[in-house]
């Protein structure tokens, strides 16, 4: 693996040691306010300053980093679990299984970008981690199955699995012990990958306003209520630092998917 994958490795183990121990790495309550502490800059006291309202803004990043984390992770399993199904079931049939699926119902989510159908969803949902949840896993699925759908196509008329059929495997123990074993590596790159869009929209979503509600410390969230000009000028620390825990989230991830994929694909690791 190479080395920028390391770096995004640990990254991530970094924030999800922050995520697992928020409640004794932080110093302040996230929801304590203190007018008469507001937009204080980075000191001893408070490491990333103060917000609008006096919060602590070290504080609301380190359990940011749990809402971050939790809607990537569910929203990938989620996504990952019912793509592989579905995308497993249309390549493994084909003909008009193959047909309704992947020439209709892959179509129909793919014909809308899916940040704007999840801006849709969650508009007509409501606000509220369930339902952004809910919403990212509706437009995440598709990228899953079409990608296992493919390599299900292909694996499947590999050798070993015809000499599986000619022995009297039914399509069940063909499908789930022979086929997708050998084809899933890719959906571990896309993974990793769909970590960071996770992140991201969410982050995206909370900023608009149809995300988690303040005052949950999400980092789109911090990093609304710090967007406008006269913020930037007297405060610019109440953007950068959640901002910059976007970035980092969102980089060590494709690093990770970088390097799974140079690893995981013996022409790359060679080159």
């Amino acid at each position: 693996m190479n080395r920028l994958a390391i770096v995004g490795l640990l990254i991530v183990v970094v924030f999800v040691c922050v995520a697992i121990f928020a409640p004794w790495i932080a110093h302040y309550d996230v929801g304590a306010t203190n007018l008469a502490m507001r937009y204080m800059p980075p000191s001893a006291a408070h490491w990333f300053g103060t917000d609008s309202t006096g919060r602590d803004i070290f504080s609301r990043v380190v359990f940011g980093a749990r809402i971050s984390l939790e809607v990537g992770v569910i929203v990938v399993l989620v996504s990952a679990f019912v793509g592989t199904l579905i995308g497993a079931v249309a390549g493994f049939y084909s003909g008009w299984v193959d047909s309704l699926l992947s020439g209709y119902v892959f179509n129909v989510f793919l014909a809308f970008p899916g940040l704007l159908l999840a801006i849709a969803l969650v508009a007509f949902l409501g606000a509220g981690i369930n339902k952004l949840i809910f919403a990212l896993c509706i437009i995440g699925w598709v990228g899953y199955a079409r990608l296992i759908r493919a390599q299900v196509l292909k694996v499947r008329e590999y050798d070993f699995v015809q000499a599986a059929r000619a022995l009297g495997a039914g399509d069940f123990r063909i499908l789930f012990v022979h086929i997708l074993p050998n084809a899933i590596q890719p959906l571990i790159v896309q993974a990793s990958l769909g970590m960071a869009g996770a992140v991201l929209s969410e982050a995206s979503l909370s900023f608009l306003g149809l995300g988690v509600p303040p005052p949950a410390p999400s980092w789109g969230v911090m990093i609304e209520e710090a967007r406008d000009l006269s913020t930037l000028q007297a405060a610019p620390h109440a953007l950068v630092f959640p901002g910059l825990a976007i970035a980092l989230t969102v980089l060590a991830f494709n690093f990770i998917g970088d390097g799974l994929r140079e690893y995981l694909d013996p022409r790359q690791r060679r080159r």
